[in-house]
This record gives C-alpha cells, structure tokens and sequence, in this order.
C-alpha cells in the first residue's frame, strides 16, 4: 500500500518515512538552486515556523515529528497540512544538529527592492556579498530589534533562505521586508532615490559612529560588507558616507555581524532620541 494512504488509514497514523515522495520533496529545498527554482524553503524549528506561521499564505506544509505535534500543538492551523513523520525523515530535512521536530515548506518572502524601499523607511540594512549565512541571519536578526523597516541582500550574497540563515534569524526572516538585488551598487542608488542617506560601513572611514548623531538620526540605510575583504572602493565611494567604529582595545576589527548591531543600534538610539 502506498505510505501516503496508509499513514491516513492507520490509527493512529504511521509516520512518514524518509523514503516518502512528500519527505524527499522537501528534502531537496536543501539546494538553493532547487529553492530558486520553486520559490520554496524551509523553516527548521518552532521558532521559524511560528514566524512562518504569523504570514498569511508562507506555509505549504508542516513536517513533525509524533512527539513534536504533541509539543507544538498549539502551531497547528486550520487548512495547513501537517504531516507526521519519524525521527529519522525530520533529521533529512534539518541541518541542526540537534532538530527540534517540526519543519515547515514556505513560500519565498522577498519583494522588489523598490517595494520594500517604500513608504518612508528610517532605517534599512544592506549587505553586500556576504556570503557566511551565520553573519547573514544574524544581520536579519539584529535590523529586526533594533526597529528597521527592511534588509536588502546584493551581490553574492548567500540567500535568505539557506538553511543556516533562516535558523539564524530566529525568527526575524518573518517580520520584516527582504529584498535581493544582484548588482550592490544598484541596490545603493535605489536606497538614494528612496531619500535614505547610505552610511558604509567602512574600518578606515572618515567619519566616528560615536560623533555622528545628527547623521544617524537622519533616515538611514547601513551598507556592510563581505566578512574578509569588506566592500569594494567603488561600492564604498557611492555611499554618502563611510562611518567606523572605533576600536578602544587591541582587537584588529570586529565581526560582521557584530559590527552591523552596533551601527543598527546607533541609528536606533539616535533616531529615537527627543534631543536630536
């Protein structure tokens, strides 16, 4: 019999095995060229796919495990599939190392670029070919807290939908606009003509992040770049300005993501203070 129908005839119904049609499906969204391809992805974790859950429409199907549906019974909605499947086909479709039981299928969430720059936003980050999907989640993450209204991926920067960048963002993938535009300078003028003043993150910049508040408080899209060789010269001289963090102690330079929560929180602070 075929496993699909028996796992909805037997009570109470078998799991679903990695060997599954439905299971494998899935499994190959692990590939961004087939995510590309379906505009498909996965959510790994209750955590993601609460957020997935909390955006009309983003969810296609649920993966758990028996103990998992138990757990996050209350992530259950009316009209979406929600499959049992054993432990071993819910580790094929996570790459945590320890899976939490519950994976869902959503659909793409990007916009057009000039979407997500609409509206008036105050605050926007954009990477730039960067490329760790670690880095690239926990940028989302942080632009999520610190209130900024969209991130813009450009270049060669790993997908929003990776795997690792969606267990990164913690959730944050699903609370605000992402956009990814191929060509990074073209993302910068469309931010520009959006009336955002583009501040790049830059170690040799001539500008201190500590003695800039009048320019952080202005609308603002932070430019950051690839984790090794940061952004190119001709990248870094369209922005309006190149900002730096200055360095107290003996450390060479900060992480990329650590530098772009520092940035984002600046323009937070600033822009939400009654004296600026």
């Amino acid at each position: 019999m075929d496993e699909d129908v028996a796992s909805f005839r037997a009570d109470p119904p078998v799991p679903l095995t990695s060997g599954n049609t439905r299971v494998k499906n899935a499994r190959k969204l692990a590939r961004r060229a087939f995510r590309a391809e379906s505009r498909l992805f996965l959510a790994d974790g209750p955590k993601a796919v609460e957020g997935a859950m909390s955006v009309p429409g983003c969810v296609v199907e649920v993966f758990a495990t028996p103990q998992a549906s138990e757990a996050y019974a209350g992530l259950r909605r009316d009209g979406e599939p929600w499959h049992l499947v054993d432990e071993r086909a819910l580790a094929s479709l996570s790459d945590s190392v320890s899976p939490q039981g519950v994976v869902a299928v959503c659909r793409f969430l990007d916009r057009p670029v000039e979407h997500v720059l609409d509206g008036a936003p105050r605050l926007v980050a954009m990477c730039a070919d960067v490329r760790d999907p670690g880095n690239a989640g926990t940028v989302i993450r942080c632009a999520d807290a610190a209130g900024a209204d969209a991130v813009v991926l450009s270049g060669h920067s790993v997908d929003a939908y990776n795997p690792k960048t969606v267990r990164a963002t913690v959730g944050s993938l699903f609370h605000l606009p992402i956009a990814s535009v191929e060509d990074p300078l073209a993302a910068v003028r469309a931010a520009q003509r959006a009336g955002l003043v583009v501040l790049a993150a830059d170690g040799k910049g001539e500008v201190d992040l500590f003695e800039a508040d009048d320019l952080l408080s202005r609308p603002t899209a932070w430019l950051f770049g690839n984790e090794a060789w940061g952004l190119p010269e001709e990248l870094a001289r369209a922005a309006d300005q190149r900002v730096s963090i200055p360095i107290h102690g003996r450390a060479e330079s900060l992480n990329l993501a650590t530098a772009a929560a520092v940035c984002l929180y600046a323009s937070a602070r600033a822009q939400r203070s009654p004296s600026l």
